[in-house]
């Protein structure tokens, strides 16, 4: 008799975290346009995008490397179409996180790239938990007269209903939705969660506007950003 499989050690979070953080830099052009209505007037595309993974490492202490944290987050350099370039740091606060220093660490963190390189930042951060999950948008201290307030932008992943991210015509609605539908594993039952991740790629494909390869690499990152432990599903998913 055939072993059975065992879905946690198949798909370990950290995997998860590194899949959502590859889904982020190859869609990040429709992230910007799914959080910036006018991103096309905004950026300069054409000019490219550039990750810069290596000033972000730098900056992040041992101690928070060696625990696992901060796989999902990008630095990325864009420009704009009045030919500046200006930098975007991304913070994924990944499911059910629920971090009391959020908001000082990434304030730290803005202040890093800052102090080390001269780069002023945009952070934005993007909440990945349940309904429930804490969204702080602002670092604030207060001593004597002297006051710090840190806002940035925020974004979690039910700010949209299902229906609504399925007519935005945009790859990054649907990674959200992905990351919707992977909160629900272990909770529904995996003919159902197979069905929403066949959706997802359905939706992809119809839109009709991305090319043979990227929609191989996104039906790769759905087949392991969600997982389910039926191979119909898999084969459903990849003949959508």
């Amino acid at each position: 008799m055939p072993k059975k499989r065992n879905k946690t050690n198949n798909k370990p979070p950290k995997q998860s975290d590194e899949f959502l953080k590859g889904a982020f830099e190859e869609n990040f052009p429709d992230f910007l346009r799914f959080l910036y209505p006018n991103a096309d007037e905004l950026f300069d595309f054409g000019r490219g995008l550039e990750f810069m993974d290596k000033e972000l490492l730098e900056i992040i202490p041992d101690r928070e490397r060696k625990q696992g944290r901060r796989v999902a987050d990008l630095l990325v350099k864009v420009y704009l179409k009045d030919g500046s370039e200006k930098y975007i740091l991304l913070n994924t606060e990944i499911e059910g996180g629920n971090d009391a220093e959020f908001a000082e660490r990434i304030y730290e963190y803005n202040y890093r790239i800052w102090d080390r390189y001269r780069i002023a930042v945009a952070t934005i951060a993007v909440f990945t938990g349940g309904h429930s999950q804490p969204k702080p948008d602002e670092y604030r201290r207060e001593v004597l007269d002297t006051t710090i307030s840190f806002r940035y932008r925020t974004y979690h992943i039910f700010d949209h209903t299902e229906e609504e991210l399925l007519t935005k015509d945009n790859a990054f609605a649907l990674i959200v939705l992905a990351c919707q539908k992977a909160l629900l594993e272990g909770k529904v039952p995996e003919s159902e969660l197979g069905e929403g991740r066949s959706t997802i790629a359905r939706a992809l494909i119809a839109s009709g506007q991305y090319d043979k390869d990227r929609i191989v690499s996104f039906l790769v990152f759905l087949k392991n950003f969600i997982y389910v432990d039926n191979d119909d599903h898999h084969a459903l998913l990849m003949s959508a």
